[in-house]
């Protein structure tokens, strides 16, 4: 791992992408306008970026359905779709410290997270579905021996994909990886705060031979670029990562334009059941501040809601006030740090908002306040909330921020119904030591994963996705293809044959 001043020495050389890529290329807003993003560890503006609208997204989606049509990518061999991911993935690994820095400056997440985890994961994603591209196969239908119909996959066109920015290069990658090794072409919007790591992801792909308008991306606002997505005719699948509330404009979109196929990854409130019978506490501790203080808490599958059995409730919520407060909340670049900045000063002030309606809610157990605020950053330290009422609104709400709400229970059916009394159901965890009830209370959660004696476990062979209004479909594994292809069955009949009696 490079040291802090290495670091630092390569997010001064570091050269960002401004402009939209578009058609193999980059290109200024159709009307010259630029937006700002911010580095969440200073508050200093690190880039103007091209700020792209409707006329932006029309010249986009024109590329990508041009692209499409050509053929090119869409009709390749699927041997030549995977020399050319297994490129892309490769030269990510090759700009593996640029990219790390590009999401740190821009997204303030750890460098030691972006470096060993989001980027190196990223190619890996990469690699997996460009491994998997030839090993897809059709079927034959069980016809009448006469005829023959065979169910063949094919790629639906042009794919919307908005993504967030708590995983900037990592969660494009999770939308691009399957849509592209389909034979897709793909308009990406990547997060007003976090575009810089997209723009330089599009030019790589161009660099490994990913054809022209087969990938663009797209900077701008969700009002603007988002919804000029959404909304437009000849896009035919919009792919979302973000907040519930958006998810839901984009259902609207779609249904007020051309019934585009949408398909949402949105918000959670995640409950991390612990019984009694977990066995080692300590170990349960370093899960729970994993699982609510990494990132910052702002992973929509964070583990905000910790309902623990009354008997071992004060032990671990002790343990967890220890670790919290050994945390060392910092400047990214700092291999060192252990937490960073919330992301805008805008989510700033709504972690902080929600903090303090907390107050009168529950009884604050540690944190509470914005630190390092000298630095212009927007931090804010590992916080808790304890014998937090299902009610109250740090239970019920996503905070996106490092803030936990600790309640109690005595019995499991107790801890089950609370975990579910949740308008969310993207993940929970649960530890005991028996296996029995750890798989009676999986079954019994409504939650697209559950962990067992662990948090957020998470790997590109299993889906990810969740119920309610967490959406549907799902990310990774082998299944998120199903979202980027549709199903073809052609018939071949025997004109000489006698028609089938029965």
């Amino acid at each position: 791992m490079p040291t802090r001043a290495e670091w630092e020495q390569l997010a001064r050389t570091v050269q960002p992408r401004r402009r939209a890529f578009i058609d193999g290329a980059f290109a200024d807003a159709a009307d010259g306008d630029e937006f700002e993003t911010v580095n969440p560890a200073t508050g200093t503006v690190l880039a103007r970026v091209a700020r792209g609208r409707s006329a932006d997204v029309d010249r986009a989606v024109a590329a990508a359905r041009r692209a499409f049509d050509a053929g090119a990518w869409s009709r390749a061999a699927p041997a030549h779709r995977k020399a050319v991911l297994l490129a892309l993935a490769e030269a990510v690994r090759a700009h593996a410290d640029e990219l790390a820095v590009l999401d740190t400056l821009d997204g303030g997440k750890l460098i030691a997270d972006t470096s060993a985890v989001d980027v190196p994961g990223s190619a890996a994603i990469l690699q997996w579905y460009a491994e998997s591209v030839d090993k897809q196969y059709g079927e034959v239908a069980p016809t009448a021996p006469a005829d023959l119909a065979i169910v063949t996959r094919e790629p639906v066109g042009v794919v919307g994909a908005v993504v967030p920015w708590n995983y900037p290069l990592e969660m494009a990658i999770w939308k691009l990886a399957p849509a592209l090794a389909a034979g897709n072409s793909v308009v990406l919007k990547p997060a007003e705060e976090s575009p810089l790591s997209a723009l330089r992801l599009a030019e790589l792909a161009a660099e490994a031979g990913l054809p022209d308008g087969v990938l663009n991306v797209v900077p701008g606002y969700g009002e603007e670029a988002g919804q000029a997505l959404g909304r437009h005719p000849d896009v035919d699948v919009i792919a979302f990562t973000g907040s519930t509330s958006v998810g839901k404009l984009f259902l609207r979109y779609a249904g007020e334009s051309n019934m585009k196929q949408v398909w949402l990854e949105c918000g959670g409130k995640s409950a991390n059941l612990v019984f009694a019978d977990a066995g080692d506490l300590d170990l349960v501790a370093d899960r729970a501040v994993t699982g609510i203080f990494g990132c910052a808490g702002q992973v929509c599958s964070a583990n905000s809601r910790l309902l623990v059995e009354e008997s071992i409730a004060d032990d671990l919520l002790e343990r967890i006030a220890v670790r919290a407060a050994a945390l060392r909340v910092g400047d990214p670049l700092d291999p060192g740090s252990t937490m960073g900045p919330l992301i805008s000063r805008r989510q700033l002030d709504r972690v902080l908002g929600r903090i303090e309606s907390g107050r009168s809610e529950a009884t604050l157990a540690f944190g509470g306040g914005r630190v390092h605020e000298d630095s212009g950053g927007f931090y804010v330290e590992p916080t808790a909330f304890r014998d937090v009422p299902s009610e109250a609104a740090i239970s019920r709400e996503e905070v996106f921020g490092p803030v936990l709400a600790v309640s109690t229970f005595r019995a499991e059916e107790e801890a089950i119904g609370r975990a579910n009394a949740s308008e969310y159901g993207l993940a929970a965890s649960v530890f005991t030591d028996s296996i029995h009830r750890a798989r009676r209370v999986a079954r019994a959660l409504h939650a697209g994963t559950v962990s067992v004696n662990t948090v957020d476990a998470l790997d590109v062979t299993t889906p990810f996705g969740g119920v309610k209004q967490s959406g549907f479909g799902r990310d990774l594994s082998l299944h998120a293809l199903d979202k980027f292809t549709s199903l073809k069955t052609t018939w071949f009949a025997d004109p000489t044959a006698a028609p089938q009696e029965g």
